[in-house]
């Protein structure tokens, strides 16, 4: 919210500077986000009179004018305003000033061959507001040579955050009253001035919607003339603030919403029919609102309406039809309480929103009605003149007072510092809140936020000063400090260091998705979760898995001209349970993409990823997490998503998935719009077996055995379709206590091998225990090798 120190002080007596008014809301939780001084883009211009205009001499809409500064002699200057004359008075922009309008630096200059001395300049050009026929005219008794910043008394701007629990200081006036209970200031009264009301209000004004629209007052007023523009100080303060001045009625709604926080709206009488109404709308009904679009609105939403339809969105916005116009003569001002959630639920379902939203929603003041209608039927009367009617109330404001039973010793052992009772009873006083001898705390009724003690405690421990809470160490338990972190969490600190060690690199990536994205990698259509209130609709899906989100971070790599990329990331992914529980599941996601190896003089051209590098980091990954790698069992399956013939799952018996790895399918590319070839790897975490044994054992030291290692190679010709894994794991079994390891080196297709078959090479590692083998125990070894072998199909070549 922004405001001028200006305009503050309307509201609180004080001397403060804007520095030290700013640091007071820091210190009481109004978090000040800037100060903009006015003064500054000022500089340089400065009331001058216009002496003598005449014709310029090359120009027909052009004139020279003679203009007096105050100091020195008189300037010439080229002016093209059709109001410039001799006598007036106005702006003069002199050489090396800004025009804050377009940021042009004036110089002296020839304008068609005149010379001219700086710019008599426009409201528009001073950013004052819209008006650009003419130059700005002063008043006769302005003085000529003061600096237009000094004269138009700008003032420095403050722009403050309100959070959504004060909505009480959504006006000028509650800001200031915050700053007089911390000492800055003494807050003014202000009173709207009487006006004698004429007769009674002509036009019914009923509330249907009690819980909708518990209080809604109303009056006339005839006879007003809109076409003038609103004081000059009102505008000066609503630009201030942030806003256009329209008009005068519509500035002074605006200016009683800034100073006081409370919406109000005027309506054109000549355009209303019947009685005006606070009811529901009807499913259907449809408004046009003043930002010029149509709503269809449904049955749980409150608007004004009278006998030929809604005018009102109510909280939200006014409609188009029933607004005030510089033709409008006779208006009906309404002021009302609306129920803040279905403000809330309405604006949302809308998607709507405007300054009256943010003020409703949040709740104003409800015991603000009469004295706010008073105080705005005051700003139009003198503003636009008219005769009001008499005021109809319809419907009861929920101005009952809540009553709190608080304790003073409660500051001392929830806010951690000592404050006397009698200052405590002054700093809520001083809020507005009546204290009782027994210390019951009678709240007042804007102050939505205060439920309980706790937060008594917390306005006074604000006001009396945050900074004079000392800051004390939490008391420590004796020993040493049990574990925390829970073995899930230790895995997955455990892979992220991994992970980071084979060079992925690690990436934090949404949780939600498009729906179109998280469908296609949903294995059950019915477990997807889609949000009912989503942040917007890229957003509308919670991922079933962490590929989608690792592609789109590889995609804009790419698109910024990264040849490779290796991403990892540990987070979970969200599938609808039973009976709509939640089901989140810890997974490692990694995407390969591009190039594995930059092209070079050795290797020639570069070399792209492919499934065997997704495997290869899906087995060592997996080794990381302390899975039995040595047991697993190479399935196909991986799913729609990944490349049929270049994919496979890694598992722990035919049902227990630990990880599923390869190329993503084609099809899967195109729908992500990513070139290929793309590699992935899905980790899932909670599928991997824990680890057996107590966890407070250390493992034993690592011994070298005694004697040396032996090796024997084997040419088996097999089944072309017989997975190498199935015969490396049959051969690694035939003798478990002799046989530490087996790997394939070579497999051939070609003269010498039956068609359907391969030669497949497999080299076998044996390791002797006590001692060393004799040629009778290795020939006893390789026939169980081959024994084994043959139960899948494979035989001993020749």
């Amino acid at each position: 919210m922004k405001f001028s120190v200006e305009w503050l002080e309307y509201f609180l007596d004080t001397d403060a500077s804007v520095a030290e008014i700013a640091a007071a809301l820091n210190r009481i939780g109004h978090e000040v986000e800037g100060i903009e001084d006015p003064a500054e883009r000022l500089a340089g211009f400065r009331v001058a009179k216009v002496l003598t205009a005449a014709k310029h001499p090359d120009a027909d809409k052009l004139q020279v004018l003679t203009v007096d500064t105050g100091e020195g002699d008189p300037l010439q200057v080229v002016c093209g305003a059709p109001n410039a004359r001799a006598g007036m008075k106005g702006v003069l922009g002199l050489p090396g000033a800004v025009v804050p309008a377009n940021g042009m630096e004036l110089r002296k200059s020839a304008i068609r061959g005149v010379e001219s001395n700086g710019m008599m300049c426009s409201v528009r050009e001073l950013e004052l507001g819209d008006e650009h026929d003419g130059i700005i005219e002063l008043p006769e008794d302005a003085p000529v040579g003061q600096s237009f910043a000094d004269y138009h008394a700008a003032s420095p701007i403050l722009d403050v955050a309100i959070t959504p629990n004060r909505p009480d200081c959504m006006g000028v006036q509650g800001i200031a009253r915050d700053l007089a209970a911390a000492g800055l200031g003494t807050l003014k009264p202000v009173e709207a001035d009487d006006v004698a009301a004429s007769g009674p209000c002509p036009v019914e004004i009923r509330t249907d919607d009690p819980q909708g629209c518990p209080a809604f007052y109303g009056r006339v007023i005839r006879g007003v003339d809109n076409t003038k523009p609103s004081p000059e100080w009102m505008q000066r303060r609503l630009i201030a603030a942030g806003q256009r001045p329209i008009s005068a009625l519509v500035d002074a709604t605006n200016y009683l919403m800034l100073a006081f926080g409370r919406p109000a709206h005027v309506y054109d009488l000549a355009k209303l029919s019947g009685g005006v109404v606070a009811r529901r709308a009807k499913n259907g009904e449809t408004v046009e609102a003043l930002n010029e679009k149509t709503y269809t609105l449904d049955d749980t939403m409150t608007v004004i309406a009278d006998d030929a339809g809604v005018h009102d969105i109510a909280g939200i916005m006014g409609g188009e039809h029933s607004g005030a116009t510089t033709d409008t003569t006779d208006v009906l001002l309404e002021i009302a309480y609306f129920d803040p959630e279905r403000i809330g639920v309405t604006g949302r379902k809308l998607g709507l929103a405007s300054d009256a939203r943010t003020r409703f929603e949040r709740g104003v003041d409800p015991a603000f009605l009469d004295e706010g209608l008073a105080f705005l039927t005051n700003l139009i009367v003198k503003t636009c003149g008219g005769t009001p009617s008499e005021v109809v109330r319809a419907g009861q404001p929920p101005v009952e007072a809540q009553v709190i039973a608080f304790d003073p010793m409660l500051t001392a052992r929830l806010g951690g510092v000592e404050v006397a009772d009698d200052t405590q009873r002054a700093i809520l006083e001083s809020l507005d809140f009546a204290v009782g001898a027994d210390w019951s705390v009678t709240c007042p009724p804007r102050r939505h936020d205060i439920e309980g003690a706790a937060d008594l405690v917390e306005e006074v421990v604000r006001i009396y000063g945050l900074d004079k809470v000392e800051s004390v160490p939490l008391p420590r338990q004796p020993g040493v400090a049990r574990p925390t972190a829970t073995p899930l969490q230790k895995l997955e600190r455990k892979l992220r260091r991994a992970a980071a060690a084979r060079g992925l690199n690690e990436a934090v990536t949404w949780s939600f998705l498009p729906t179109g994205d998280a469908a296609h990698f949903a294995e059950d259509a019915d477990a997807l979760w889609v949000l009912d209130n989503p942040i917007s609709e890229d957003m509308k899906a919670m991922r079933p898995s962490l590929i989608p989100g690792l592609l789109a971070a590889a995609k804009r790599n790419a698109d910024r001209g990264a040849a490779g990329a290796r991403l990892f990331e540990i987070g979970r992914r969200y599938f609808r349970g039973k009976n709509g529980a939640s089901d989140e599941r810890p997974t490692l996601g990694v995407v390969l993409a591009g190039q594995r190896d930059s092209r070079g003089w050795a290797q020639g051209k570069a070399r792209m990823f492919d499934a065997y590098d997704a495997k290869a980091e899906a087995m060592a990954l997996l080794e990381a997490a302390g899975a039995p790698v040595a047991n697993l069992m190479v399935m196909g399956e991986a799913g729609e998503q990944f490349h049929p013939g270049q994919s496979a799952t890694l598992r722990l018996g035919p049902k227990n998935v630990l990880a599923r790895f390869g190329a993503l399918h084609p099809g899967t590319l195109k729908a992500f719009d990513v070139d290929g070839p793309v590699m992935s790897v899905e980790l899932f975490l909670d599928a991997i077996p824990a680890k057996k044994g107590s966890a407070g054992f250390a493992r034993p030291a690592y011994s070298p055995p005694a004697l040396q290692a032996i090796t024997r190679d084997f040419a088996f010709l097999v089944p072309a379709d017989l997975a190498a894994a199935d015969l490396v794991r049959a051969v690694k079994g035939a003798d478990k206590q002799a046989i530490v390891d087996a790997r394939v080196f070579d497999v051939f297709a070609g003269q010498g091998v039956p068609e359907g078959k391969l030669s497949v090479a497999v080299e076998v590692l044996l390791q002797p225990g006590d001692k060393s083998f004799t040629d009778a125990e290795i020939k006893a070894v390789s026939d169980k090798i081959v024994a084994a072998a043959a139960k899948q199909g494979a035989e001993l070549r020749g």
